[in-house]
């Protein structure tokens, strides 16, 4: 073959290739937290594998209300499998309970699509407090009440409604302080302008391992490798678990063959032992699922959770 020839070829191949990836649809990935937070940072690394495994995947932070902003935008958005919300208990039945009046609903506006990641929830503070574990923050709250300033991602999230279940159940108050995510919440505390944290390992293993936090409690049954030396809530003497979970869901009327496609694609991602490994460094432990999987789940989920939050009497938002 002649030189030309060949040029020719490679710009024959290079024009069929172009158009092709040109028109490969955008897989809008929607998180309802603010850039640099636990969720966003495991919702990127899937976003990374998903794009070599040939999907055109972009992360789409809107952050606010808890959860509120990102979940009507999906719901609003065209029903083609390319716009995914990473959903969770707030966004799926705990903004039913804490707002008096929602512009989505939650059981009928979306499609399960699969699980995605879960992990125990924690409450860390900073280095300096005088309190370096949950009984003793107990201990101080009771000799000091209302001195103890507490932030979370926002006001549905599990790691504030968990803590607040708590602390009605031992006593104490803390001043709730909800964040648009656990970035700035984070920011807040290592500022000075919260004591203590509701949140996940993820956003917060830097500052821990800086020295700068501590984790306090793991509301788990087992202490989290990632910080083998902080106790559980159980081991403290208190009878507490609650697991962050993270979904995918799309809009109520998307097909089932997009569904299905966008379900193989990141369940095949997130079996994959590489990426659980890296995952893992980061403390979110992947677990896929099958949309009835899910659905089932969510509801075992809402089942659970939605009496206990009505049984603390809160005043809804508006």
């Amino acid at each position: 073959m002649s030189l030309r020839k060949f040029v020719m070829g490679l710009a024959v191949g290079a024009c069929a290739i172009g158009p092709a990836l040109a028109q490969q649809p955008v897989t809008r990935i929607v998180v309802p937290f603010a850039a640099g937070g636990g969720t966003d940072q495991y919702c990127r690394i899937l976003a990374q594998e998903l794009n070599k495994h040939g999907m055109n995947v972009i992360i789409d932070n809107k952050p606010g209300a808890s959860g509120i902003i990102a979940a009507d935008y999906v719901a609003r958005s065209k029903p083609d499998g390319q716009t995914v919300l990473v959903s969770s208990l707030g966004t799926l039945a705990n903004n039913s309970v804490l707002y008096d009046k929602l512009p989505y609903d939650p059981q009928k506006d979306f499609a399960p699509v699969t699980q995605i990641a879960y992990q125990p929830a924690i409450i860390v503070g900073r280095s300096d407090l005088p309190y370096k574990n949950i009984k003793e923050m107990v201990e101080y709250a009771k000799k000091n009440p209302g001195k103890i300033n507490r932030g979370s991602p926002g006001a549905a999230i599990l790691t504030n409604l968990a803590p607040m279940v708590f602390e009605k159940n031992v006593g104490i108050t803390a001043t709730h302080i909800p964040f648009n995510g656990d970035a700035p919440a984070l920011q807040a505390l290592l500022g000075e302008q919260i004591d203590i944290h509701g949140t996940s390992i993820t956003g917060s293993l830097p500052y821990i391992k800086s020295g700068k936090l501590r984790v306090l409690g793991v509301m788990d049954s087992k202490r989290l490798p990632q910080v083998p030396d902080a106790p559980t809530f159980k081991e403290q003497g208190y009878d507490l678990e609650a697991t962050l979970w993270y979904s995918f869901s799309v809009p109520a009327a998307t097909p089932r063959e997009a569904i299905d496609r966008l379900n193989k694609a990141v369940n095949q991602v997130i079996a994959d032992p590489e990426f659980v490994a890296r995952a893992r460094t980061i403390g979110m432990e992947p677990r896929g699922s099958s949309p009835e999987e899910l659905a089932k789940f969510v509801k075992a989920e809402s089942d659970r959770w939605l009496p206990v939050l009505q049984s603390l009497n809160l005043p809804k938002q508006h």
